[in-house]
């Protein structure tokens, strides 16, 4: 949990990703961050929180993140907010990896917006590299990076538009304009902080200074 975000987090779907429900301690407003899969499960949590979801954001479009994007659209009638270099995916539906629900965004994202949702001011960044239109959130302290970064590892760059230089330099952008002690929310696996996986990441040893300098 972030110091001033409330952040809940669910393994949903047979690829273990991470959806989140995020708000400031005790509101009645939240966000919901990349719905992959159980729909149900999600509501009810919604439902248990007693909150309103005010906006649906998306990392990307990969099958695992947007399974149920359409269906909590319709549940909470919260807009989804999706990358403009792959909104054409939630909108067929198509993944390249299966199909899902279709859904159009009503809101479409490049980087470089400053949101303001449920309350939360939001920094909306761009790091390609494991797909084309990627977008990592930024608020309060903490960033919901998707499948840009994880503990210990970095995201799979072997699928269609992936491209490990990119993300790197994605990566290194994340680590040049946030804090060390910033937490990092994945699209899976556990939290890390961007410090932390700096200093241990063996995906990133070319990013850490030599020593000496």
């Amino acid at each position: 949990m972030s110091a001033a975000l409330d952040v809940r987090t669910f393994t949903v779907g047979p690829f273990a990703e991470n959806a989140y429900i995020v708000r400031e301690p005790d509101s009645r407003r939240a966000l919901l961050v990349d719905p992959g899969a159980e729909a149900e499960r999600l509501s009810e949590a919604i439902a248990a929180l007693g909150v309103s979801i005010e906006a649906i954001l998306v990392t990307h479009t990969h099958i695992d993140h947007i399974g149920a994007v359409a269906e909590m659209a319709r549940e909470t009638g919260a807009p989804v907010y999706a990358p403009l270099l792959e909104c054409h995916v939630l909108a067929t539906g198509d993944t390249g990896l299966g199909t899902v629900e279709p859904h159009d965004p009503e809101e479409t994202l490049e980087g470089g917006e400053q949101l303001e949702l449920a309350g939360l001011p939001i920094e909306v960044v761009f790091t390609p590299g494991h797909s084309a239109g990627h977008l990592t959130y930024a608020l309060h302290g903490a960033l919901f990076s998707g499948d840009v970064l994880f503990a210990g590892s970095i995201g799979r760059t072997d699928l269609p538009s992936g491209d490990l230089q990119t993300l790197l330099g994605s990566i290194s952008g994340l680590i040049d304009g946030f804090a060390a002690q910033t937490q990092v929310h994945p699209g899976h696996m556990g939290a890390t902080t961007l410090g932390r996986e700096l200093d241990t990441n063996p995906f990133l040893a070319a990013l850490r200074a030599p020593a000496g300098t």
